[in-house]
């Protein structure tokens, strides 16, 4: 009790005060029982302290609940289209320089930009008055489909006049670029796994729970390579959404030169399988290294497709490769990769599905890659006897 009391005394009067009031009898207890005040008080105020500084740590400590909401909104962030206002859209490609135009379509340039939180974006540019139609399809397709193999689209801008597209960056160009390049060239391994990406976009869109999206313009510039040299297929302008239950719709016949369904030139059937025989044009050149039509032969112009036929019915393969590859690839593969290009453009009945497309290109990569531990195995054996 005496103890309670000093504790009581050192926290509300002052020490001249307690001094007056100790007899000169008991002094020597006086101080003793002082000492054990102040002693107690510092304990208590270590302790307090002590607690607070508990307290401050689990404030500004996230918690894995916090870091995991934060990711979420990052990922929200990042995932989700909003429309834009024009005035970033000028700031971020600092007011359409012609030095940031990474590109030409048929309905306006392109830039590359930088929005105000950092992200590298491509904003295309469209005329609305002449190309409305292309900005509502693709901000109706991309606005709220999402897959690895697709590009992005970050936000969109609807001007009075003009309006704009921002995609996500795809910083190593498109894939017309490495094929026809003259400084650039793909692995065989490369183009197998652009392939195999391109295809698993294509099944996305066709299998999609609202109904079939059909590109309708998939050829090497609509696929762009991302930083690990990632495909994802871009440019929805032509688009169109078959709704579930329906086998196709009328359409008039868009799409570029050398990559059109033959039967949907005659039948304006638009449906899956003219994005498959324009996949199979795409898989010829990433074999051969070619363009669509031989325009080299004024006389008689060859379609890809035609030539490869030609090749294999003269029992010539390999002969079909791209010369840059350097004989550096599997020919088990090869031969059933050119076979599958050659089924997607066939006759429409007899076409694979884009999911049959991917399990074939599957197999391919993995005798490709099967192949090719070998050959390292074999030369490493080599170099060292």
């Amino acid at each position: 009790m005496q103890r309670g009391l000093c504790l009581y005394l050192s926290s509300h009067i002052p020490f001249c005060l307690i001094f007056q009031t100790l007899s000169s009898s008991n002094l020597s207890a006086g101080y003793e029982a002082l000492l054990g005040c102040l002693s107690a008080g510092v304990i208590v105020g270590l302790i307090a302290i002590l607690c607070h500084i508990r307290r401050r740590e689990r404030k500004f400590k996230p918690s894995r609940k916090d870091i995991e909401v934060a990711l979420a909104s990052l990922e929200y962030e990042e995932t989700t289209c909003k429309p834009m206002p024009i005035k970033d859209i000028y700031t971020a490609t600092e007011n359409l320089s012609p030095s940031n135009v990474i590109g030409q379509g048929i309905a306006g340039k392109v830039y590359r930009g930088v929005l105000a939180n950092g992200w590298p974006v491509a904003v295309k540019h469209i005329v609305k008055n002449e190309h409305a139609e292309t900005f509502l399809r693709e901000v109706k397709s991309l606005s709220h489909v999402r897959h690895p193999n697709l590009v992005s689209l970050r936000g969109y801008c609807d001007g009075q006049e003009e309006c704009f597209l921002v995609y996500e960056l795809c910083i190593n160009g498109n894939l017309s670029e490495w094929l026809f390049g003259k400084d650039k060239n793909l692995s065989w391994i490369q183009r197998l796994q652009i392939a195999l990406g391109s295809a698993c976009g294509l099944w996305f869109l066709h299998i999609y729970p609202e109904g079939c999206i059909v590109h309708r313009d998939i050829k090497p510039t609509n696929i762009l390579l991302g930083v690990d040299m990632e495909p994802k297929l871009s440019d929805f302008g032509l688009s169109r959404v078959i709704d579930l239950g329906v086998s196709h719709v009328s359409s008039e016949v868009r799409g570029t030169f050398g990559y059109v369904d033959p039967e949907y030139r005659h039948n304006h059937k638009v449906n899956a399988a003219g994005d498959v025989y324009s996949f199979g044009m795409v898989l010829l050149q990433l074999l051969s290294g070619k363009r669509v039509i031989n325009i080299m032969n004024t006389a008689m112009p060859m379609s890809l497709d035609k030539m490869a036929s030609t090749v294999i019915q003269d029992g010539n393969v390999l002969e079909f490769a791209d010369p840059r590859l350097n004989g550096e690839y599997s020919t088990e593969a090869f031969d059933l990769s050119l076979k599958l290009a050659l089924s997607c453009t066939g006759h429409k009945k007899q076409r694979p599905s884009m999911e049959q497309v991917v399990s074939r290109l599957e197999k391919a990569l993995e005798i490709s890659m099967r192949d090719d531990a070998k050959h390292n195995s074999i030369s490493i054996i080599e170099s060292l006897a």
